[in-house]
Parts: C-alpha cells; sequence; structure tokens
C-alpha cells in the first residue's frame, strides 16, 4: 500500500504541475481577451467535462500532458476574407496547411476579429505562450523554497563518522573487511578517528565539507598537514593523500582521478535561506539544459535500456510512468525515515517542474517554445519595418511551419512511447 500511495503522490503531483502549466497560458489569454473554448488536462478521449462560460474544462484518459484551445492559432492567408482559405493544391504539404488553417478558422464566429490569437500584439503572445512555462518554473521555485528554507536537507559536516580501514577495487567495495595485503586508507594511516573534527586542511580553516571535499581532491600524491579537534584537544597530523578514480562532482556520468582520504562526513539537517535556492536552481538549469542538448544521444541509452537490457543511466531521460515508480520506491523505503520521505517527494516535484518548464521553452513548435519564436520574430520584423519606414509587415504566419510541427509531434509521441516502455520494463530504481 506505501508503494501504491508513493505511485499515486508523484502521479497527481505531475497531474496538478501539467493544470497549472495551462492555467498560465489560460490566464493570460483571458486577460489579452483571446476566446478560449478549452482547457484540458490530458490527451484523447474526455473522462469529465464541464462548461462555464465559454469554456469547456475537462479531464481526458491520457494523462501525457495538456491544452488550451485558443481560437486563431494559425492565421488566414494573406489576402483571405476573414473566416475563408483559399483553396489551392500545390503539394501535399501546402494542402495539409491549407487544410490546417480551414479547421482554426472554422472556430472563428462573427465578432472574433479582436479575439483571436494571431491578431494579438507580438508581446500578448510572448506572455500567453510563457504563461505555462514560466508557473512551472515558479512551482520548481516553490518547492525548492520549501525544502531548502522550510524542511531542510541533510548537509555533510567535517566530522568523521566512520574511517574506511583499507583500499579496495571496486568491485569489493561492498566487502565488511579488508583482503589480505589490503593498503590502508590515507585516514587509517594518519590515524583519524570517528568523531573528528576537522579544523583545518593544509593550513586552511574548514567551513564546511564541500571546501574540504575539494580540497581533498585536489592534493593527490601529496602529504598534506590537517589539523583535527579530538575531545577538545587540537591535534596535528599529516595525512598522505593517494590518488582514486571517482566520480566527478559537477558530472556524475564522467569518472576522473582525484586525491582520496578515506572518510565517512557525519550529517545533520540545516534550513538554508534564500541565496541557497537561487543557488540551487541555477545549478540545476545548468544540468537540465545540458540534458536537453545531449537527448538525442540519451535516447540511444533508452533504446538499449529497453531492448538490449542495458543497465538505465539514473541522470538519463525518465518519463511519467519511471517518476511515479520512484515516487512508490520512495514511499515504500524502509530505510528512510518519514521527513526524508517528505524531502524526496518535494525534490522529485521541484525538479520535474523545472525539466517542463525548460523543455517546453525549446524554440520548436509544437512546444511553446516555438510559438514565442514566432512572437519575437514578429517583434524583430516590425522593428525592422518600423526603423526603415517600410509598412508594418504584420503577424508572422507559423502555419508554415506547421510541416516541422507535425515531424516534431511524431519524435515526441515516439519518444514518450520508448520511454514509457522503458520505464515499465527496465526502471531507474530508486536506492535509497
Amino acid at each position: 500500500m506505501g508503494w501504491l500511495a508513493g505511485v499515486l503522490i508523484l502521479f497527481f503531483g505531475l497531474l496538478a504541475s501539467i493544470a497549472l502549466h495551462e492555467l498560465g497560458h489560460f490566464s493570460f489569454a483571458k486577460l489579452f481577451g483571446v476566446r478560449t473554448t478549452q482547457f484540458m488536462v490530458g490527451f484523447g478521449p474526455t473522462m469529465w467535462s464541464r462548461r462555464k462560460g465559454e469554456t469547456e474544462y475537462g479531464v481526458k484518459w491520457i494523462p501525457l500532458g495538456g491544452y488550451i484551445r485558443m481560437i486563431g492559432m494559425l492565421p488566414p492567408r494573406r489576402g483571405d476574407a476573414p473566416g475563408q482559405v483559399r483553396r489551392i493544391s500545390t503539394g501535399p504539404w501546402q494542402g495539409l496547411i491549407e487544410s490546417a488553417r480551414g479547421a482554426a478558422l472554422e472556430e472563428v464566429r462573427p465578432g472574433d476579429e479582436n479575439r483571436v490569437f494571431y491578431n494579438k500584439k507580438w508581446w500578448q503572445k510572448l506572455l500567453i505562450m510563457f504563461g505555462g512555462p514560466a508557473m512551472n518554473l515558479i512551482l520548481a521555485v516553490v518547492f525548492f523554497a520549501i525544502l531548502l528554507m522550510g524542511i531542510g536537507m541533510q548537509q555533510a559536516q567535517p566530522v568523521i563518522a566512520e574511517v574506511s580501514p583499507c583500499m579496495v577495487p571496486k568491485s569489493q567495495a561492498s566487502v565488511d573487511h579488508c583482503p589480505a595485503g589490503a593498503t590502508p586508507t590515507p585516514a587509517k594511516q594518519a590515524g583519524l578517528q570517528e568523531g573528528d573534527r576537522i579544523v583545518s586542511y593544509e593550513g586552511r580553516a574548514v567551513e564546511d565539507y564541500k571546501q574540504l571535499q575539494k580540497q581533498i581532491r585536489d592534493s593527490a600524491g601529496r602529504t598534506v598537514p590537517m589539523v583535527v579537534d579530538r575531545g577538545g584537544r587540537r591535534l596535528t597530523l599529516n595525512v598522505p593523500i593517494t590518488r582514486n578514480q571517482m566520480r566527478d562532482l559537477d558530472d556524475q556520468n564522467k569518472i576522473v582521478e582525484v586525491g582520496f582520504l578515506g572518510i565517512t562526513p557525519t550529517t545533520k539537517v540545516e534550513r538554508e535561506g534564500p541565496g541557497a535556492v537561487a543557488s540551487t536552481i541555477g545549478d540545476l538549469t545548468g544540468h537540465t539544459v545540458g540534458a536537453l542538448v545531449r537527448m538525442p544521444q540519451k535516447m540511444v541509452g533508452i533504446w538499449n535500456a529497453a531492448f538490449s537490457g542495458d543497465k538505465r543511466d539514473p541522470n538519463g531521460p525518465i518519463g511519467v510512468v519511471g517518476v511515479s515508480r520512484i515516487g512508490g520506491d520512495v514511499a515504500a523505503s524502509d530505510q528512510l525515515t518519514g521527513g526524508e520521505k517528505v524531502s524526496y517527494f518535494v525534490m522529485l516535484l521541484g525538479s520535474l517542474n523545472l525539466a517542463v518548464g525548460l523543455f517546453n521553452l525549446v524554440p520548436l513548435l509544437p512546444l511553446d517554445g516555438g510559438h514565442m519564436a514566432g512572437a519575437l520574430l514578429e517583434a524583430l520584423k516590425k522593428g525592422f519595418a518600423r526603423v526603415f519606414r517600410r509598412p508594418d509587415p504584420g503577424y508572422v504566419d507559423v502555419a508554415k511551419a506547421l510541416p516541422v510541427t507535425y515531424v516534431m509531434a511524431a519524435v515526441l509521441i515516439v519518444m514518450g512511447g520508448l520511454l514509457i516502455y522503458a520505464d515499465l520494463v527496465n526502471p531507474v530504481r530508486f536506492n535509497g
């Protein structure tokens, strides 16, 4: 039951995030007078709906997104009469574009001329389309503010919880005793003990564990003086830092050779300030943008995990099913306290909202960023026309990008289906 509860918490948390994303679009559309006929969470057949005013609100059966329907998303061709589209047949793509124009204009009624999306000012279009991703980004900030400023996070301290007795190959890292002839770790050789507080390292006062960790990694192959506080007494120890292959702190997929000491720090829950929230959001944004850039490469790994049994990359793409399963694993874990489980759920929802917000800013239709790019192009063309005293070029005809839109939509559907399949047959596991 605990596993199912965790799945449902993440699942409905995602649905709520989708609904709020669409609310961001909807709020600005209403503010600027665009007639909005539907507000839906999900795709496919309608599960439930209710009409209020001119808008139908509802939930659909496939919970993989959502949408609002605004009239006039596609403009008519230049010179067409209002509400009419010239029929031309210059090729399959052109016919497809004109069919889409016709379908979009069927919803435009007499008197709607000032309520269609394409007739709005460029900055209004920009705000309408940015409203959705902005809502996700705001939610990410709120979740991480709750996590870091309200709940607090386990922070490593420069106090030794455990001293590793010996150096062993990675394949033997789980053994509970040292094999014959194993080399003692630098910490063991220097005489460090559980409970020692590291006061200074190589003559520099230690303020926190992150600083100490970086100093240790940067001092491979050197013997370093270290001052520790042991039961109120200050001791100076010379520690022979050795070299070891470890994961890079900035890129967990990268293995680097760094200095190694052989200690496990103690941790305690600490609340942080707004600066930590901003720093965390900034770091995660950089990692997420990098992941989006590497998405095609990452999807190859997803394919191999789904059909060849390769191990899933825990830092790779993950779908709604996979995230929900992680939520179940967190809820069912007997190694986490109730507070730690709450922290994981808040962190997951914050990270997901950040990823969804940034993904939707990719400047390709049918994503929100594609419409935003069209609005910015319109602003550029209008500004150019004003500077050079040329006629107003009017709105940008985004319908011309429909071929790319359909291809992109097909790619997104295939990627989504592949992620769902991989999440079912070879999911990312929570090991906490």
